[in-house]
């Protein structure tokens, strides 16, 4: 069956927060085409030509239920695909190579698609590394905690002791997997005593923050120039240091971030070229925002379900195009 004029959708196979978007396009009556980058070459095939008029790429995806025209593709809505699969019995070294082919060949042919992305792909990836998004942060004019990054347990008891405050610990990226058959993760955390010069901290990089006294904290959607926030106030003392901890202690309530937040978070989007962003926020007692980071793809569908927020919408209309921005 053809698919024109469609959003493309790519993600994995189980992903609810891509499933509100594409409930609400189909509301909409807007055609989306979903699939998984992990469905090629097996479950996916792709076909397309460059004739060298300046017409741009013409071909089709196709399952075996349908078929998407490259060149009706409006926008393409990339949350969280997986890499191709490949067959077990092929050697490493092919399925090196084939791994290599497919992002150059069939990855690269998406990306030269001239539609509008949320997020793009390659300005996506560079925001995801936290010593950007930080340094980009405070030239945009939030503030930001004092931060070390080292490899030196010297280092990071010197830096504890220079700031005369509790040191949080948090990884680069989510960090989750199974221990003995139950799910872990790692969250940020409060360093105590020795821990902040373990010799374990010279096995890696880590990255060491001053504690931000906080009276709550903020999650701030913005889609295309438009933003939605809320806050979040955690009722455990899990959650109050790391709010993903411990869902279920979570209450939140709409707010509005004061003007000068507001500017500095869309002159901070305009820097990193991204139409979306999940912005997490520490609100002092005293009322002053501090940024923690940003997510160029997070999740936003827990805080539109408690709070009301229409933000599937406002990415619906960004796809679509019709958000004026």
């Amino acid at each position: 069956m053809p698919t024109a004029d469609a959003v493309l959708v790519l993600t994995g196979t189980f992903d609810p927060t891509a499933d509100l978007v594409i409930e609400e396009l189909n509301r909409r009556g807007t055609p989306v085409f979903r699939t998984d980058t992990a469905w090629f070459p097996s479950r996916l095939a792709v076909a397309a030509g460059l004739d060298g008029t300046g017409a741009g790429w013409v071909g089709t995806l196709a399952t075996d239920r349908r078929t998407l025209d490259l060149s009706a593709v409006r926008s393409v809505y990339y949350r969280r695909p997986t890499a191709p699969e490949f067959p077990e019995e092929m050697p490493a070294e092919a399925r090196s190579v084939a791994a290599a082919e497919a992002r150059r060949g069939f990855g690269g042919l998406l990306s030269a698609l001239p539609c509008r992305w949320l997020p793009p792909p390659g300005r996506a990836a560079d925001a995801e590394y936290k010593p950007f998004q930080l340094r980009v942060a405070a030239e945009s004019g939030l503030r930001v905690p004092r931060t070390v990054i080292t490899n030196s347990p010297e280092v990071a008891r010197e830096f504890a002791k220079s700031i005369g405050a509790p040191v949080v610990y948090k990884p680069f990226t989510p960090i989750r997997g199974t221990v003995g058959g139950r799910s872990v993760a790692v969250y940020a955390s409060v360093l105590q005593g020795d821990e902040v010069e373990h010799p374990s901290i010279s096995t890696t990089a880590h990255l060491f923050q001053e504690w931000v006294p906080k009276a709550h904290e903020v999650r701030l959607t913005a889609v295309g120039g438009r933003l939605f926030a809320a806050e979040i106030h955690a009722n455990s003392e899990a959650a109050s240091v790391d709010w993903r901890s411990d869902y279920d202690s979570l209450t939140y309530r709409v707010c509005d971030p004061p003007p000068e937040i507001a500017k500095a978070v869309i002159r901070m989007l305009d820097s990193l070229e991204l139409p979306y962003g999940a912005f997490d926020f520490v609100v002092s007692p005293s009322g002053d925002w501090t940024f923690l980071e940003v997510n160029p793809n997070g999740q936003y569908g827990f805080v539109e379900q408690a709070t009301g927020l229409p933000i599937t919408a406002a990415i619906c209309d960004y796809l679509e195009g019709t958000d004026r921005s």
